[in-house]
């Protein structure tokens, strides 16, 4: 599934193509799927930005409500943008400069129109915590909701202590900062190095243009076909029965809060005491 770096990385990709545009067309046959999209219809794109695992594009008010919108879009675990129509094109975004097209073999992703700023129907969205490379992301913060929280990685895919984390970045995340996937109540200087740790893997993703794995239909591809990189950078992830690359102990996978798993065992033991 498309988390943050990928997220991020198509926002970078298509902003210039979008960005001032006006929307002529956005064209489905699964309105369930893709709600009040024709409300995109005649406004200009103002700006692409991005919350957690949500693309938003922002759009201009129209002249018969004076309202501005935002076409929001969720890439599900297929989702993405690409520059021709396929087999699995399931919207065709069409503007005044050209057409996009939204792959998605699995049909999971999503797009809805709203007035901006009204998520009241996407509590995921509305709950979301901070961005973990802003400076709404603090330190302390993290640290004191760690002290309470129950197991580690299932509170980091929650989206509520940081926004965009997924399966792949809490993996890799906990790897560096030597913390057990399951180990809950964090110490302070525990926490401590899993926020640094979260940080920087997400900035090295997003600078990579995220992670492409495998070739199958649901592999992550930039909207020119071009793969990401920094799965080259994996310590953990996808790598079972490897040596891991800190100690060479074989990576274990383990399968928490229905979420396959993978950590080394010698390098991120569970702590068993309570923090005192």
């Amino acid at each position: 599934m498309p988390e943050l770096p990928e997220v991020e990385t198509t926002r970078r990709k298509i902003e210039p193509l979008l960005a001032g545009r006006t929307i002529l067309s956005v064209a489905h046959d699964a309105p369930h799927r893709y709600r009040d999209t024709h409300l995109a219809h005649g406004r200009q794109v103002s700006g692409l930005s991005r919350r957690g695992k949500y693309l938003m594009l922002h759009l201009a008010a129209a002249e018969a409500d004076g309202e501005e919108h935002d076409l929001i879009v969720h890439l599900g675990m297929t989702g993405g943008f690409r520059l021709e129509e396929g087999p699995h094109t399931r919207v065709t975004l069409t503007t005044d400069a050209g057409t996009l097209y939204f792959h998605d073999p699995r049909r999971f992703g999503k797009m809805a129109v709203v007035p901006r700023g009204v998520y009241a129907g996407m509590p995921t969205l509305l709950a979301m915590g901070p961005e973990p490379l802003s400076e709404d992301f603090r330190e302390e913060e993290f640290v004191r909701l760690a002290a309470t929280a129950g197991a580690v990685k299932p509170w980091l895919l929650s989206q509520k202590p940081v926004s965009g984390v997924g399966n792949i970045y809490a993996d890799e995340s906990l790897w560096r900062a030597r913390i057990h996937p399951a180990q809950t109540r964090l110490t302070p200087e525990e926490a401590g190095r899993l926020y640094h740790a979260v940080r920087d893997v997400m900035h090295e993703a997003v600078e990579a243009g995220g992670s492409s794995l495998g070739d199958g239909l649901g592999n992550y591809r930039q909207h020119d076909g071009e793969p990401g990189a920094f799965q080259t950078r994996h310590a953990v992830y996808g790598h079972a029965g490897k040596p891991c690359p800190r100690c060479g102990t074989p990576i274990q996978k383990i399968v928490l809060a229905q979420r396959g798993t993978h950590f080394c065992p010698h390098c991120q033991p569970r702590r068993t005491e309570d923090p005192a």
